[in-house]
């Protein structure tokens, strides 16, 4: 498998992802902030607008994180990323893999934008309305789904630990703690090391 990705991107989402499976695959990078530079061929076929990360797993070519996660979670059944598909925890997952890109990222967007929330035209709510579900959802814990460690963990706590190094988590103890234990996951680490 390759990953095409650049540091300081959603790409650190793939890698965690990819550590935490404990899979073989080939980190290529693509400087995405350099279009002239050249790319893997693979690279546009895995991702035909140009984003990271993407990944070319044979013939599957496939770009965003969301769904990279989703697929190496179900390719790789023995990492345990991803509840059995009989087991109902998989409605939740599939909504906090999903809250990442269609809640979370958006109501961030808008906050360092400065822009004013208008709820009735945006689809996530608010950033405070984000935050309190996030905190409902990680509850108790320890992780989105409780006991056990998933792929939404990746998605939603990569999240919580970019709102915790930009200083925009506010002041949540469940929100900090889980964060926390995001960073602390051996996985993440590397992930961090790789990244650069």
């Amino acid at each position: 498998m390759k990953l095409f990705w650049c540091p300081q991107t959603r790409s650190t989402r793939a890698l965690w992802l990819l550590e935490e499976a404990g899979v073989d695959y080939e980190r290529v990078l693509i400087d995405i902030r350099d279009a002239s530079k050249p790319r893997d061929p693979d690279f546009a076929k895995a991702s035909p607008m140009g984003k990271v990360p993407a990944i070319a797993d044979g013939d599957a070519m496939l770009a965003d994180s969301a769904a990279i996660c989703m697929y190496v979670a179900d390719k790789y059944p023995q990492a345990k990323l991803a509840p059995a598909i009989d087991d109902p925890a998989r409605a939740q997952y599939y909504w906090w893999m999903i809250f990442t890109p269609g809640v979370i990222e958006p109501a961030m967007a808008e906050k360092i934008s400065g822009a004013e929330p208008n709820p009735l035209s945006h689809a996530w709510g608010s950033f405070d309305l984000m935050i309190d579900t996030f905190e409902k959802g990680v509850g108790d814990g320890p992780w989105i789904l409780g006991d056990q460690f998933s792929a939404a963990d990746i998605m939603v706590g990569s999240s919580a630990c970019f709102l915790k190094q930009f200083d925009m988590l506010p002041d949540s103890k469940t929100l900090e703690s889980y964060a926390e234990r995001c960073m602390a996951r051996p996985a993440y680490q590397r992930a961090g090391d790789l990244n650069g």
